[in-house]
């Protein structure tokens, strides 16, 4: 059996017995399909060794993904192996022969610097205003064609950073979930934990805006709100993909994922002096102590300031 079939089926047969979230499954199909993209194309399933995912974290730590980012991908593989275990397709997981030491999430949130994430938001603009004036005017909308294509991604990361939402969230947001009149967005939040997140900037919501009246005149049976080019929901990967397009257009030379906007913007709201309640409230954390760890970043901005501003260096005798 190929890995490709082999995913397609653990996705049907382990989400209609098993009672999660359409969040959880969207992540795992993301996750897999990441995997079986490094696995090869035509890779088998019985192929999957513990060297091959050893090799895969390996992988994924030098493309600079978070410890949680690869422990969550790690246990979607991990219980997908389990599941043809248990169905007599494997003789055993490849897990039980694989040591991973991915860390511990001790490390600082990494975020953008202002300049680049004003790079990031003027080149999505630059790409919208260009796709706006090659359009034509009879042309109909079309989620592949780069009318919306360009809308969309500039949607994508406005509302990634205006609103901090984590990539998962609005991966899963749907036309109906953006309250037009109340200017927010109905999230459906980690652990279960929904919330409302708020647009505040009115030239947010005018993208917003634009963004949702081109999406409704496209014919789809996905409730989505943001699409692929055929027409579904846009996925986890897919929106990391536009991050990544947008980062080497705008001349970024690190590798930015879209949960770094969600870090850049709880950073700044600390440094512009906003409550650490207000931020997790905003951020949809549990627990303040999630929030605490963007404090050690303002810190070293604070420190930084202190060491050029401070009275003390111009008053002493």
């Amino acid at each position: 059996m190929e890995l490709k079939e082999a995913r397609v089926a653990f996705l049907k047969g382990y989400f209609s017995t098993h009672e999660r979230r359409q969040k959880t499954r969207v992540a795992y199909q993301s996750d897999l399909a990441q995997f079986q993209q490094f696995a090869g194309k035509k890779a088998e399933l019985k192929a999957v060794s513990g060297s091959l995912i050893e090799n895969w974290a390996a992988h994924l730590q030098k493309d600079e993904y978070s410890p949680a980012s690869i422990r969550r991908k790690m246990v979607a593989l991990r219980v997908f192996c389990s599941y043809w275990v248990r169905k007599g397709v494997l003789p055993e997981s490849p897990f039980w022969r694989v040591k991973l030491s991915i860390g511990r999430i001790e490390q600082l949130p990494r975020t953008l610097t202002a300049k680049e994430m004003r790079s990031l938001l003027t080149q999505a603009r630059r790409n919208h205003a260009a796709a706006r004036k090659e359009k034509s005017k009879t042309q109909n909308e079309d989620a592949g064609g780069a009318y919306y294509r360009a809308l969309r991604n500039m949607a994508l990361v406005d509302l990634l950073f205006a609103t901090g939402m984590r990539v998962g969230e609005v991966s899963t947001l749907d036309t109906s979930d953006f309250l037009l009149q109340e200017a927010m967005f109905r999230v459906q939040g980690k652990g279960g934990r929904d919330r409302l997140a708020f647009a505040v900037d009115d030239a947010t919501l005018q993208i917003q805006r634009e963004h949702l009246q081109a999406r409704t005149k496209i014919v789809t049976t996905s409730t989505a709100l943001f699409l692929n080019a055929s027409g579904s929901r846009l996925s986890t990967q897919g929106i990391a993909n536009v991050i990544a397009q947008l980062r080497e257009l705008a001349g970024i030379e690190r590798h930015v994922t879209p949960h770094m906007l969600r870090h850049t913007v709880a950073t700044l709201l600390l440094r512009n002096g906003v409550d650490i309640r207000i931020v997790q409230e905003f951020l949809g954390h549990a627990s303040i102590a999630t929030t605490q760890r963007y404090t050690h970043i303002t810190k070293e901005h604070m420190i930084a300031v202190l060491r050029k501003r401070h009275p003390s260096l111009t008053l002493r005798g």
